[in-house]
């Protein structure tokens, strides 16, 4: 088998614009999220979910339907993959709310929390997973507007959602951060998402300790690769056809795979645990 061979884990493959479309993947993420066997984790519980059309935010909201929660996400503009992630949570059982937002926009954020909160009832969960990464090979060719947008979309929308949040939060309510193993080892050719999602980290211990008081747990998932709409709406087809060819496990772990991190930090069985980031990255060890 050839070096090229050997190093590639999917078909090469691209979409032209983001947010991706997980219906155009091929192979599609593999699912077994709806196999899961929920135990009552989060019995009575109303989690809020971004960017939960696809991915990692589909993955969650699957599980997290499955411990027995009510689900609320937002998407952008994939309209058939969040009708397709709310059947998989009504199929659960549970009540869905799926809503379009902007989150880069402050009163969007305000009136999705809002909106939660009066057709739902309550928040006990926040889970800000909503993310735009946009390569470039020099900090030279990084424009103002795509700066601006990535931190809009990757930190300051935590801000605005967070901050609309935490009044309805009760004790023991859980926020749970998306970063990614870039905000440790850094990337090259992503620089101003591995900025916003070490921004992240910090955000995460920062607010760890800011709502520790309250007993509002807050923790962090730092991803490695993962196979989402995000991949090849981002990378060129050759990219793609090596992503995640790099980590010991040699593949790019599938969303389902990572969704169990935010399940143990939404449930009981993190009570003792905030201010922390979970490293489900394939095996890359990082200084965490």
């Amino acid at each position: 088998m050839s070096e090229q061979k050997q190093k590639q884990t999917l078909p090469p493959q691209h979409q032209e614009r983001q947010p991706g479309h997980e219906s155009e993947m091929h192979p599609a993420p593999a699912s077994f999220a709806e196999r899961y066997v929920g135990s009552g984790k989060l019995a009575g519980k109303v989690a809020l979910i971004t960017g939960g059309d696809s991915g990692i935010g589909r993955s969650t909201a699957i599980h997290f339907a499955k411990e027995g929660a009510d689900i609320a996400f937002a998407y952008l503009d994939e309209g058939e993959d969040a009708r397709r992630t709310r059947e998989a949570i009504e199929r659960a059982g549970r009540r869905c709310l799926a809503v379009a937002c902007d989150v880069r926009r402050e009163p969007a954020c305000s009136a999705l929390v809002g909106r939660v909160v009066a057709e739902l009832g309550r928040l006990d969960i926040l889970v800000n997973n909503a993310a735009e990464q946009h390569p470039q090979d020099s900090i030279e060719d990084i424009s103002a507007e795509q700066l601006r947008r990535t931190f809009e979309t990757n930190v300051f929308s935590m801000f605005y959602l967070t901050k609309a949040a935490v009044a309805h939060l009760p004790r023991g309510g859980r926020i749970i951060n998306s970063t990614s193993v870039t905000a440790y080892r850094g990337s090259p050719h992503l620089l101003d998402y591995a900025s916003s999602k070490g921004a992240i980290v910090a955000f995460t211990r920062s607010l760890a300790l800011s709502l520790a008081e309250r007993e509002i747990l807050v923790n962090a998932v730092a991803p490695g690769p993962v196979w989402t709409p995000l991949i090849p709406s981002s990378f060129s087809a050759d990219e793609v056809a090596r992503f995640g060819g790099k980590v010991p496990l040699a593949r790019p772990g599938q969303p389902d795979e990572i969704a169990p991190c935010y399940v143990f930090l939404a449930s009981a069985d993190s009570s003792y645990v905030t201010g922390q980031v979970l490293h489900p990255n394939g095996g890359e060890v990082v200084n965490a």
